[in-house]
């Protein structure tokens, strides 16, 4: 290439072609398409048929109706994978800060002695739908407890759905509460290291809870945080231009419209739009300074991926050990969504979470 020649740029996703969609991005993994595109995932996501002028309840009902098709969907997605083997579960239910009762499902390696590493889990569904009984995180609670962990799944409450409708701090409090009665239960347990993890609004939750123990003087419950694809902005309605992957790959899987009115069931009114406890992306740089060390995986096709990132340099900034990974050519938690289609991408997250948890 001489001085003379021009190199042409074409930037990524929507930000280059409006009409791209996941089955025409050339960074899609074709087997990630080839999954979901039978299901209609892989073209343009449908706008909602809310307005901003919705309201609270309209929104609740629109997350409630759609909350049994993605249940649905995760079976079809696991329906020829076949079991986890070496694993055993039980369910336990415990007392919340609120006074409610907290389904927690318990993994474990069978016949484990231990102590082995403990994962708190905490599911996705933007902490509004889904549920940790759900068919995709039974599976991902035992593809982690087949690496030696034991990993406990908290059933918090959402803010509609099923399990709804309790906006926040509801779900985080139930996680604090989990979190606090698996490290008096470290034990009886077998657990050695504690570390809280979670994906999407999971993530939120996972980044969440370790800053409330911050706040509260209760880090030592925590020797690490792994947070997957995490959706900690609220910044849907009007995505920032520094978080350009919710302009590039907005519409892929997720949306910017629905997760804006997930952000109102969740925040009725925004009244904690930039509350961390709430939102986590605005934390400041000094409320991360002592964090126990930190992982954060994004998927390169996420309109949530650098909301993930920025969070994880603000780590840096606060001079936690922490490192980041980004999962190419998958979209919003596509690595652990598709153990069939795509095994090696899944088993490799598995482990990398494993690596994390038994390294500490």
């Amino acid at each position: 290439m001489d001085a003379t020649t021009t190199v042409q740029f074409n930037p990524p996703g929507r930000l280059g072609d409006p009409e791209m969609t996941l089955a025409t991005d050339p960074r899609a993994d074709p087997r990630m398409v080839a999954a979901i595109e039978p299901l209609g995932l892989a073209g343009r996501t449908n706008p909602v048929p809310l307005t901003p002028e919705s309201s609270l309840d309209d929104i609740r009902g629109l997350a409630a109706l759609g909350e049994p098709g993605f249940e649905q969907l995760f079976d079809v997605l696991l329906e020829a994978v076949p079991a986890v083997e070496g694993v055993e579960s039980r369910a336990e239910v415990v007392s919340g800060v609120d006074g409610n009762d907290i389904s927690l499902y318990i993994h474990r390696p069978t016949g484990a002695a231990g102590p082995l590493p403990g994962i708190l889990h905490i599911h996705g569904g933007g902490m509004v739908i889904l549920s940790a009984a759900g068919a995709v995180y039974r599976r991902w609670r035992d593809s982690l407890a087949a690496l030696d962990m034991v990993v406990v799944g908290v059933e918090f409450r959402n803010a509609a759905g099923a399990l709804g409708c309790h906006p926040f701090p509801a779900a985080l409090n139930d996680c604090t509460s989990a979190l606090e009665w698996m490290h008096s239960h470290r034990d009886q347990l077998g657990v050695s290291r504690l570390v809280v993890s979670g994906e999407s609004g999971g993530g939120n939750l996972t980044l969440a809870t370790s800053l409330k123990a911050r706040r509260e003087g209760r880090l030592d419950r925590i020797d690490g945080v792994y947070a997957q694809c995490p959706y900690i902005s609220g910044a849907y309605a009007s995505p920032p231009p520094e978080l350009a992957s919710l302009h590039e790959n907005d519409g892929y899987f997720i949306a910017n419209d629905t997760m804006g009115y997930f952000v109102e069931a969740y925040d009725p009114g925004a009244a904690n739009l930039t509350n961390p406890l709430a939102w986590p992306w605005h934390a400041p740089v000094d409320d991360l300074v002592g964090m126990p060390p930190h992982a954060i995986s994004v998927n390169e096709l996420d309109p949530l991926r650098d909301e993930g990132l920025d969070y994880f340099r603000k780590l840096l900034a606060a001079g936690v050990p922490a490192y980041s990974r980004t999962v190419n050519g998958t979209c919003h938690a596509g690595d652990l969504l598709l153990p069939g289609a795509m095994p090696e991408v899944y088993a490799a997250s598995a482990r990398d979470l494993a690596t994390f948890a038994h390294g500490l």
